[in-house]
């Protein structure tokens, strides 16, 4: 027999979802999760699967296409359209940009914006709602992660954006994850720069379970973290930049100290700009004195 649904996901079942990057860790959960409570999700990614739209979202020709097949799939009416597709690769943010930073720009900015256009008209007529899942790198800046943490930071002003256009009609919540140990890592872990330990450790449960307390809620949470502790850093990281830049500063300076980042080749100017940096004189900004 199938365990009745809690009280606080009531407003779940019946309701229909559109979840791009849906083959991968966040996506894929979520979409379980979401069709064991009732609701009827159809998925989009580069790599389909049952229940899951072939679809790059990085092209207009392929979301034009594969948007209203979801939402004909979905019997004509879409509830909730959930933004996981992202990449995050490693970057000298002091080089010019490349492929990969290009890359970063175009999946986790405009492809959540290109897929939320081609959605908007349907969300507007069903009173629906769009989480957009960015990150506590948003507003925490770390070495190497530059292209991923421009695009999230952008991602949040979209997000606002839409929010203040069409938020008569369309609720926008904007999700916060830490650090959850999943593929989107390989890249800077093939480069010798992870990120492992700079940055709250999650589980993937916490962001799948935000995202769904977040779709389950009454009204659109404007911005939600997936744990306390993730809470507390959005909270710092938004309203003492000054401060969370020192510390990070100084985590980085002790990383490197013992020997982090070693044999990246990415790294090797990090390295040598902090064994002779002098301290800063000037005042940290926002939130500090």
């Amino acid at each position: 027999m199938t365990p009745p649904v809690p009280h606080h996901l009531r407003r779940l079942p019946g309701l229909n979802a559109v979840v791009t990057g849906a083959s991968g860790a966040f996506g894929g959960a979520t979409a379980t999760v979401l069709r064991r409570l009732g609701v009827n999700v159809v998925g989009l990614d580069r790599k389909p699967a049952p229940g899951v739209i072939g679809c790059d979202i990085t092209d207009d020709a392929q979301v034009r296409e594969a948007v209203p097949e979801a939402v004909a799939d979905l019997g004509g009416r879409l509830d909730l359209l959930i933004h996981y597709a992202g990449v995050g690769p490693a970057v000298d943010i002091g080089a010019a940009p490349d492929t990969h930073a290009h890359q970063a720009l175009e999946v986790n900015l405009l492809g959540a914006w290109r897929v939320t256009s081609a959605a908007i008209a349907a969300l507007t007529e069903s009173r629906g709602r769009v989480i957009v899942t960015s990150s506590l790198l948003a507003h925490l800046q770390l070495p190497f992660a530059g292209a991923y943490t421009v695009s999230k930071r952008a991602l949040v002003a979209y997000a606002d954006c839409l929010r203040a256009e069409y938020g008569t009609h369309v609720g926008v919540t904007t999700v916060y994850p830490g650090y959850v140990d999943t593929p989107i890592h390989e890249s800077s872990r093939a480069t010798g720069v992870a990120l492992d330990g700079l940055v709250p450790a999650e589980r993937e449960r916490d962001t799948v379970m935000a995202v769904v307390r977040a779709a389950a809620s009454r009204r659109a949470p404007r911005d939600v973290a997936s744990t306390a502790l993730g809470t507390a850093a959005l909270h710092l990281t938004r309203h003492f930049p000054g401060t969370t830049e020192q510390i990070a500063s100084l985590q980085v300076g002790l990383l490197l100290a013992r020997g982090t980042f070693g044999g990246a080749e990415i790294a090797q100017g990090l390295r040598t700009r902090h064994s002779g940096a002098a301290p800063l004189t000037n005042a940290p900004r926002g939130g500090t004195t």
